[in-house]
């Protein structure tokens, strides 16, 4: 974004914001990396702690519930601290770093959850409603791999390792998922296939009714004991 901006002229206004979960041994170790990006493309940098906004640390709220649902709480709190901090910053977008593997795992634990409603709306490239922050996902289209071997061969300063509690994550399963996919079949489309058919369905999810049930229902003809059977909607 820093570069686009200098070389086309954009005339936006960049600032870094950081959140801290209070992750030892992960979190630290990051925060040095955006640290010396805020030199290197002499951006302001803010750092925002849970600690800070919530008065706990993710170490601490791991030792009070255990070792599971920790990305539940994680993503409800930085998510919220992202909003909090851009709307201090005096921010109108937030651009965050999530890439097509990212959403491709968030579409499959969308569908094993049969969350209609947020399937429509993981795949958006924008998202914000009127009076919200709005955020963007540039990297929507690029594959992980495809990011870090960019920064590798243009040696940008970044940071790669994987949060100490993310083992225990549901999202784990997803990503396993794609993975095995993968090897048996090995279209370098299979990710994208993933987003555009969750792509194509945007906004549907929001609003259910009842007729939506019944043409769903009727669509695939088969039972559930849920109140929807979700399959059917994205044959």
């Amino acid at each position: 974004m820093k570069t686009l901006n200098d070389r086309y002229d954009y005339g936006l206004n960049l600032v870094l914001l950081s959140i801290d979960e209070g992750i030892s041994g992960y979190r630290d170790d990051s925060l040095e990396t955006v640290k010396r990006n805020q030199l290197q493309y002499d951006l302001p940098l803010t750092i925002l702690s849970y600690q800070e906004l919530y008065g706990w640390t993710m170490d601490a709220i791991v030792k009070e519930i255990g070792m599971k649902n920790n990305c539940t709480f994680c993503g409800v709190f930085r998510r919220q601290a992202l909003d909090r901090g851009a709307a201090m910053l005096k921010c109108d977008k937030i651009v965050t770093g999530h890439n097509a593997d990212d959403i491709a795992e968030t579409v499959i634990m969308n569908i094993l959850r049969g969350d209609i409603a947020r399937l429509g709306r993981c795949t958006s490239i924008s998202t914000g409603s009127e009076g919200m922050l709005s955020r963007s996902k540039p990297f929507k289209f690029t594959y992980e791999k495809e990011i870090v071997m960019y920064a590798h061969f243009k040696k940008l300063d970044y940071f790669t390792t994987e949060c100490i509690y993310s083992p225990n994550a549901y999202r784990g399963h997803a990503r396993t998922f794609l993975k095995d996919l993968e090897k048996n079949q090995t279209s370098c489309n299979l990710r994208y296939h993933q987003i555009w058919r969750g792509h194509g369905h945007q906004g549907r999810g929001q609003d259910v009714s009842t007729n939506d049930l019944s043409e769903m229902w009727l669509h695939c003809k088969c039972r559930t004991l849920q109140s929807m059977h979700h399959v059917g909607r994205f044959e």
